[in-house]
C-alpha cells in the first residue's frame, strides 16, 4: 500500500528521467499530483499529461522533456507563514531563483513565488529544479 502518492510520482518522473525515457506511467492519479503537474507544465519541467481510466483505478501519462535535475516531496509537510519562505528556499533550492517549491494554501496549490507575491502561507508539498 502506497503511504505518499505523491512522494511514489515524483521518484517515479525522476528516476525515468535519470534513464533517458521520454514517457513516465505515474499510478495512482489525484487531485494534488495533477495540480503539481500542471505547475510543473506551465513552468517547463515536463510536457502534456493524460489521465487514462482503467479498471483498477486511473493512471497519468507524462511526456518527459528532460529539464528536471531533481525534484522530491518534502515531508514532513511543514506549515509555514506568509514571510518565512526564504528559510526552505535555502533548504531546498539549489540558488535564488532557480526551481519551485510547491505550496499548498487556502487559494489552492501554487509555486512560492506565486503565494509570496499573493502574501499568504500554507504548507509545504514538495519542490522541483
Amino acid at each position: 500500500m502506497l503511504n505518499d502518492t505523491l512522494a511514489t510520482a515524483l521518484s517515479a518522473m525522476l528516476n525515468k528521467e535519470k534513464i533517458g525515457k521520454k514517457e513516465c506511467i505515474v499510478r495512482p492519479s489525484s487531485k494534488i499530483i495533477k495540480a503539481v503537474l500542471q505547475i510543473m507544465n506551465e513552468n517547463n519541467y515536463v510536457g502534456s499529461f493524460e489521465e487514462v481510466k482503467t479498471v483498477k483505478g486511473s493512471l497519468l501519462k507524462v511526456n518527459l522533456l528532460g529539464n528536471i535535475n531533481k525534484c522530491g516531496a518534502i515531508k514532513p509537510r511543514y506549515s509555514i507563514k506568509k514571510g518565512g519562505y526564504e528559510k526552505f528556499e535555502k533548504r531546498y533550492l539549489p540558488a535564488k531563483d532557480f526551481g519551485i517549491i510547491f505550496v499548498s494554501t487556502s487559494k489552492g496549490i501554487m509555486t512560492h513565488t506565486e503565494a509570496k507575491k499573493k502574501n499568504i502561507g500554507g504548507k509545504l508539498l514538495a519542490y522541483c529544479y
